[in-house]
């Protein structure tokens, strides 16, 4: 304990407060309302960008001249892109198509994604990055929103470019493609229970 002289010339303690930090409170969704994915994202020219390619998010925060912040409802799927470079050139093509969960699923911890999101498919590099992109172009071109594609056929996608390897002596991918049957299907087992 420490101690100090007062003015009279008696021995006081010294009243010690600890400054200890407080501990952030839990910042829970507003009684009613079901919990959000948060998805950062980021654009810093000709070095770094980790944009949206779809998805529909209720609101998106702008938190400086570089960064943004999409929320997502639940079980809302969305496309990140991930492209980096140095100054020799690019250094990192990912692409990752994500589920936002529920309160009752089990998700997987991604950086820039809170509280975690349900992971459909997920490639690197900038061949395959570039071919899910076409994909998903051929997805829009029938008029389907790439939102409301069925989760199977992103996996369905993803083994296969994870199976596929390149180079002279490989045959050609034969990727699935997406039909307006296919996704006619897709809706109408979506509202079963």
């Amino acid at each position: 304990m420490n101690m100090h002289t007062t003015p009279d010339g008696t021995v006081a303690p010294i009243a010690t407060h600890s400054q200890q930090p407080q501990p952030f409170p839990l910042q829970l969704s507003p009684a009613g309302t079901p919990p959000q994915t948060r998805v950062s994202l980021a654009y810093v020219h000709q070095r770094f960008n980790l944009y949206l390619r779809f998805g529909q998010p209720e609101r998106t925060l702008q938190l400086d001249h570089w960064r943004r912040c999409a929320i997502f409802n639940l079980s809302a799927i969305f496309c990140r892109v991930r492209w980096q470079a140095n100054d020799h050139g690019t250094t990192r093509w990912q692409l990752m198509v994500l589920q936002a969960g529920t309160p009752l699923d089990t998700l997987q911890r991604l950086p820039g994604v809170r509280p975690g999101a349900r992971m459909l498919l997920h490639v690197e590099g900038e061949l395959k990055v570039r071919t899910v992109l076409q994909q998903i172009d051929a997805i829009e071109a029938q008029g389907i929103d790439a939102c409301t594609v069925a989760a199977a056929y992103w996996g369905t996608l993803g083994n296969r470019l994870a199976a596929w390897t390149s180079g002279p002596s490989v045959a050609p991918l034969q990727l699935p493609a997406y039909s307006a049957d296919r996704h006619a299907a897709a809706l109408a087992t979506r509202d079963l229970p």
